[in-house]
């Protein structure tokens, strides 16, 4: 088992976290991103008003071929781009690049709306028809009917890569999150949170696509716009901060500072690097995803739900994502200490130390940090690389901790993780409390916290309600993906026991730790999108064909 972690981890660092050289799947797409923004003549910004045109349903037509509507369509693809990523991957961006990351989010988001364009179009070109008069389509079908079937072997491999993907990615990860802030915020046991998460998806799922239109179209504008009232609100109270922060973006952008407290290196790659990733994971971009589920909207042009695809880079990224990160930026929240429980033994705290005397007395060769009124001794406690305050050993902050954690070496990482944690009279500690730099949505939800306490508290229960909702919707969406992958392999009638295993696996997901699960997932998702990435290049020369035909109507 420990051989298998290493070689996810290791696949994991070699497709998406290597921000020091740019990761291998952040270059490949950026530049197909860059190279079809090209050569469709910047087609995001020229026909972004057609888009609006299609999707408000004016050339809606019930009589065509498909199963929603193109507005169904949309939502059902943003329900499951707009969640996680838009809450905790931009504050992670700006953590460890700074505010500059959020410049190069949208920098990625406007050539991924020319990649969603591309790869929405030629999956309703090449899409098929079910035996109950569904349709199905997708890069599994367009690398197939595209290609020939001398690539069908491309086609099997993102099908499986995207049914497993769906499986944990987009379902017991999102799942394990809702319980895991429903256990911190609320106390509530994550088998009750997962049983009821796991109903409510098993609700809509089990209906197939078109219950999952209906659901998402209400649920998705519902969700969206509550949390952008929420930024909007705080922006106009902080209304003197907003222009100092968007400096701060495009000029940190360029000439970069050191993410929050000093954490990172301050280079221009680093912050580039962790903009461009938390961008493409938030929009999903060239992932193959969102084709899947346009391919269901009822039309009769290609060309029609591909414009209404490139829209949803636009309000993943640069609206939703933009609202998330200038609430940070504007708030304080990214670079400042926030009172906070921590558990010392978890991995997002890491140690230094320097030996003592008392260090071999007390615990024979193993490592120890010893604390004194707060304050480390003989070495340093970092949370999320950024150093913490003083620790205290109760929640009322009264008490400062005085005593000892005991550390081991970190596995193929510099420093030490906790073990255990004892006061000064051997009482076993499972908590400490004090100031810590948070991340991802633990930031976000600070920043709200922060931005709307002068006219309410609690504010960052905002977010915790958003994370329930956007991972829900994620996990919904997610369902017909992998079902659709799933018919795609082994035909039909696969998709309903495809189906209740998904839902099975959100009840699993919700009550296991998921570290391994997580990182697994994170690879199926690369080569998702490295195997559609290969279709969308040589199938690019199509999709130029059949975006020039359609705007040559005059009608258009």
């Amino acid at each position: 088992m420990e051989t298998f972690d290493q070689i996810i981890s290791w696949l994991v660092d070699l497709i998406w976290n290597t921000p020091e050289a740019m990761p291998a799947m952040v270059v490949i797409l950026l530049a197909f991103g860059i190279y079809i923004t090209v050569r469709l003549g910047f087609i995001q910004i020229r026909r972004f008003g057609h888009g609006l045109k299609v999707v408000t349903g004016f050339y809606d037509d019930p009589e065509d071929e498909g199963d929603i509507n193109h507005f169904q369509a949309l939502t059902t693809a943003l329900s499951a781009t707009v969640g996680i990523g838009n809450i905790a991957g931009v504050a992670l961006a700006i953590h460890y690049g700074g505010p500059g990351a959020l410049f190069w989010m949208w920098v990625t988001a406007i050539f991924g709306m020319a990649i969603k364009f591309t790869e929405v179009t030629l999956a309703q070109e090449y899409r098929g028809t079910n035996p109950d008069g569904t349709v199905s389509g997708g890069p599994m079908y367009y690398i197939e009917k595209g290609l020939g079937e001398n690539w069908k072997w491309l086609a099997v491999s993102f099908a499986i890569t995207a049914a497993i993907c769906a499986f944990l990615t987009g379902n017991a990860v999102q799942a394990n999150t809702v319980a895991d802030v429903m256990k911190t915020d609320f106390q509530i046991p994550v088998w009750i949170t997962g049983l009821i998460t796991a109903s409510l998806v098993a609700a809509v799922v089990l209906g197939g696509i078109k219950r999952i239109g209906k659901v998402t179209s209400r649920l998705v504008p519902f969700m969206g716009i509550l949390y952008v009232l929420g930024a909007l609100v705080i922006l106009l109270i902080h209304y003197d901060a907003v222009i100092p922060s968007f400096i701060a973006i495009v000029s940190n952008a360029f000439n970069p500072t050191a993410g929050a407290l000093g954490v990172g290196s301050g280079a221009l790659i680093f912050t580039l690097s962790y903009g461009v990733q938390r961008g493409l994971f938030s929009n999903e971009a060239g992932q193959g995803s969102a084709p899947i589920a346009h391919s269901a909207a009822k039309t009769d042009q290609p060309v029609r739900e591909g414009v209404v695809a490139l829209l949803e880079p636009f309000i993943d990224t640069l609206v939703i994502c933009t609202m998330t990160g200038l609430v940070i930026i504007s708030t304080g929240a990214w670079d400042m200490q926030h009172k906070s429980s921590i558990d010392p033994t978890a991995d997002t705290v890491s140690y230094t130390y320097t030996e003592t005397t008392d260090n071999t007395e007390q615990t024979g060769d193993a490592p120890v940090l010893y604390f004194e009124d707060g304050i480390p001794t003989n070495g340093e406690m970092t949370h999320y690389k950024a150093p913490v305050d003083t620790m205290f050993a109760d929640e009322a902050y009264n008490t400062p901790f005085n005593g000892r954690i005991e550390l081991s070496p970190r596995q193929n990482e510099d420093g030490y993780r906790g073990v255990a944690v004892y006061s000064s009279d051997d009482a076993q500690l499972s908590n400490l409390h004090g100031g810590v730099v948070q991340n991802g949505a633990p930031l976000t939800a600070a920043a709200f916290e922060r931005g709307l306490a002068p006219i309410m508290p609690g504010g960052g229960y905002l977010v915790t309600f958003a994370v329930l909702l956007f991972a829900i919707s994620t996990s919904i969406s997610w369902s017909y993906y992998g079902d659709r992958a799933a018919q795609y392999l082994f035909g039909f009638e696969s998709i309903f026991w495809y189906r209740l295993a998904f839902v099975g696996m959100h009840f699993f997901g919700a009550v296991v730790t998921l570290t391994t699960i997580w990182a697994f997932g994170d690879v199926m998702l690369g080569l998702m999108a490295f195997f559609n990435i290969i279709a969308l290049f040589a199938l690019s020369g199509v999709a130029y064909k059949i975006t020039q035909k359609y705007f040559e109507n005059p009608d258009v």
